[in-house]
Formats: structure tokens, C-alpha cells, sequence
């Protein structure tokens, strides 16, 4: 009699595995296409009328603290085709206007390589289409795996911008996509961090010869800090002022929903294929134990 039963009991487990690997598997990873295309196509809005151009965006630099630094982005996609800044500087009050060159145009690394990442994701879910018949939980936890370490780099490379060191950010082909040009004693960055879209600016003064037996120059840094020192061809700097403005890219905080929910996805059939394949041995154990009691 118990024996019928745990065979009974075997039976019914692997049915519901094998349904669990035909239908839910491929339910879940319909979900999870259908959000990683709805997030892709956040990175490339077409333009009103116009499929085959992306949409422009202006977004307006704001800080509630200071006001040395104003200015207008333009973001298409994954290039900033405008920077119109206004900066006040330190030394003479004296309002400078600095604007991308008309033949220049400032590809943002990070969310071209978060869009990278989300293609790479739909291009794993793909090759798993409804006709593919998964055999074992294992095959379809390591999908998942990859799939979520695409994710997962995703999301990193719009929340964790890179660190750079203040004679990198001076050698950047940044500063040469000004006009007027920039000034030698003034630096900028773009990046992103999380939905916003950043700009620091960095204004210097040189450290004469007499007074560098303290130079100590800083290692790389999101954000460097008023006092930081660096050298480059042969002279050495200090950074008197550091000012940062931001604005909320609004289709970045979407994309970021979509990451959040698709890991949980991912998570949660992992989570389903694991107790689906150890809950038949364990319940069988306990009835085993039951009847030997």
C-alpha cells in the first residue's frame, strides 16, 4: 500500500515538473521579453513623424544650493547632442557660456553600455523560444543565471559611474568640444547615476613652484573634492571649486523598474524550479517516516 503510494505520489510530482518546464518556463520568459523590449525601447524613442530618428530631449541642470552652473542637455538616445552651459567663475563673477560644437556630439558610455546589456539579455531569452523543450531544472536555472548577470550589468553601469583621476579628465576628448573653448582651468564630466543625468564642474587654479613640497596628487574618483591636486605636463593643480548639477532623465528611472522586475522574475522561477525538484523527495521522506512510525 505505501508503495503504490510513493509511486502515486512520484508520478503526480513529475507531471507537475514536466508541466512546470513546458508551460510556466516558457510563461515567465514570454514576461520577461515582452519588459527587456519594452526597456530597449526606452534607450531608442523615435522621433514624432519620424521612425528612423531618435527622439531629442532637453533637460534643464538644476541645483537647490548653488547657481555658478546653468545649462541645457540635449540627450538623443545614447549621445548628449547638445551641452549649453552657463558658468559663473569663482576668481571674476564673470558669467562664461560654453556650447557643444556644432559637429560634435558626447556618446554616454554608460547607457550605451546598459543598452548593450539588455540586448544581450533578449538574444539569451530568444534562443529559448516556445518550441524549445527544457529538459532538466539545472538547464533552466543556468538561462536564468545568464540572463540576470546581463541585468545585473545593466543596472550597475547606470547607477555606478566610472572612476576617473583629474589628469584623465583633463586629456579627455570632452574638453575639446567646446566652443569658445574651455579655459585651462576649468574641467567638466558627464555621467549618469541612477535616473540622472550629471555634469561636474571643476574650476582649478595653478600651484606655483614654491608652494607644491606638500603636492600630494588624488587617485581616480566619481567626484572629486575641492583641495584634490594633480599634474599634468609638467604643471602641477589644485581645484578650488566643485560644482555638480543634475536633472531626472524620466525614461531611465523606467528602465531601471524594468531591471528591478525582471530580476524578481528570474528569482522567483529559480526559486520555483529549486522546490519543485527537492519538495517530491522531501514530502516522500515524511510519509516514508510516517509509516514506519
Amino acid at each position: 500500500m505505501s508503495v503504490c503510494m510513493s509511486k502515486s505520489l512520484h508520478c503526480a510530482f513529475e507531471d507537475e515538473f514536466k508541466w512546470l518546464l513546458k508551460e510556466e518556463v516558457h510563461s515567465v520568459l514570454k514576461q520577461l521579453q515582452d519588459i527587456l523590449k519594452e526597456a530597449s525601447r526606452r534607450f531608442s524613442m523615435p522621433a514624432a513623424g519620424l521612425e528612423s530618428q531618435l527622439k531629442q530631449e532637453n533637460f534643464i541642470l538644476g541645483s537647490s544650493t548653488m547657481d555658478q552652473v546653468k545649462g541645457v542637455l540635449t540627450l538623443q538616445g545614447d549621445a548628449l547632442t547638445q551641452a549649453d552651459i552657463h558658468l559663473k567663475m569663482a576668481k571674476s563673477n564673470q558669467v562664461m557660456h560654453f556650447a557643444f560644437r556644432d559637429d560634435k556630439q558626447w556618446k554616454m558610455q554608460q547607457i550605451q553600455d546598459a543598452r548593450n546589456h539588455v540586448t544581450q539579455a533578449l538574444q539569451l531569452l530568444s534562443s529559448r523560444d516556445e518550441s524549445y523543450h527544457f529538459r532538466t531544472g539545472a538547464e533552466v536555472n543556468k538561462l536564468m543565471d545568464a540572463v540576470m548577470l546581463q541585468l545585473t550589468r545593466a543596472r550597475n553601469r547606470l547607477t555606478t559611474p566610472a572612476t576617473l583621476t583629474l589628469p584623465e579628465l583633463a586629456s579627455s576628448g570632452l574638453m575639446k568640444m567646446f566652443t569658445p573653448p574651455m579655459p585651462g582651468d576649468v574641467m567638466v564630466n558627464f555621467y549618469t547615476n541612477l535616473s540622472k543625468l550629471c555634469l561636474t564642474v571643476y574650476q582649478l587654479h595653478v600651484l606655483q613652484p614654491n608652494t607644491t613640497k606638500n603636492f600630494k596628487p588624488s587617485g581616480s574618483s566619481v567626484l572629486h573634492n575641492p583641495g584634490a591636486m594633480f599634474e599634468l605636463n609638467n604643471t602641477k593643480f589644485e581645484v578650488s571649486h566643485v560644482h555638480k548639477v543634475e536633472c531626472v532623465v524620466p525614461w531611465l528611472n523606467d528602465t531601471l523598474v524594468f531591471f528591478t522586475i525582471s530580476l524578481q522574475l528570474c528569482q522567483q522561477l529559480k526559486d520555483k524550479v529549486v522546490f519543485s525538484n527537492l519538495w517530491p523527495s522531501v514530502l516522500l521522506k515524511l510519509i516514508y517516516y510516517r509509516i514506519l512510525e
